[in-house]
């Protein structure tokens, strides 16, 4: 059942490897463009059953937890809305690429993860399955080479928080209909 996990986890970070571009999120303004009625409420993230990736440095779910929540309430803390809402994540897999790899392989940093955005006043979730959402860490001077060679483990996992939020964004912007 593990092999099975880390295989799909594998092969779910090789698509999002070719599907996904590695541009570097544009900041959040002071005051972001409204999404409906949308104002953060809770973030909460659980990283507990997050499975490693073959190769990829070992990561504390407590510090998953902690660099998504902080990522997340920087972007979102902003939306000054008339509806609260509440944003859950869970980890599910993650690559942390590790030091000591050959230039030639430079392999990225990923997370795979799984998003579901509760409305306060309904008391109900407005997704019915969580979003997967795949993060690549970003291509920057520091992750050209390897990241793994390059920068730290909390430092993978600070880039690719910061990614994810701004998924997460472009996501609900484009259901703005739910708030």
């Amino acid at each position: 059942m593990i092999r099975r996990t880390a295989l799909k986890t594998c092969f779910l970070v090789t698509v999002a490897m070719l599907a996904t571009g590695c541009v570097r999120p544009a900041p959040q303004k002071d005051v972001p463009d409204p999404i409906g009625a949308f104002r953060l409420g809770h973030v909460v993230v659980v990283a507990d059953q997050a499975q490693a990736g073959p190769l990829s440095r070992k990561a504390d779910p407590d510090d998953w937890e902690a660099v998504l929540s902080a990522a997340l309430k920087d972007r979102f803390q902003n939306y000054q809305g008339a509806g609260l809402y509440h944003i859950a994540v869970k980890v599910d897999g993650y690559i942390l690429a590790p030091p000591g790899v050959p230039v030639v392989a430079a392999p990225k940093s990923v997370a795979v993860l799984g998003v579901s955005i509760w409305d306060d006043a309904a008391g109900r979730k407005l997704n019915e399955k969580p979003k997967t959402i795949t993060v690549i860490e970003s291509l920057s001077g520091k992750s050209l080479v390897s990241s793994g060679l390059t920068m730290t483990s909390e430092e993978q996992m600070q880039d690719i928080a910061i990614r994810a939020a701004a998924q997460i964004q472009v996501w609900l912007e484009g259901n703005k209909d739910w708030f």
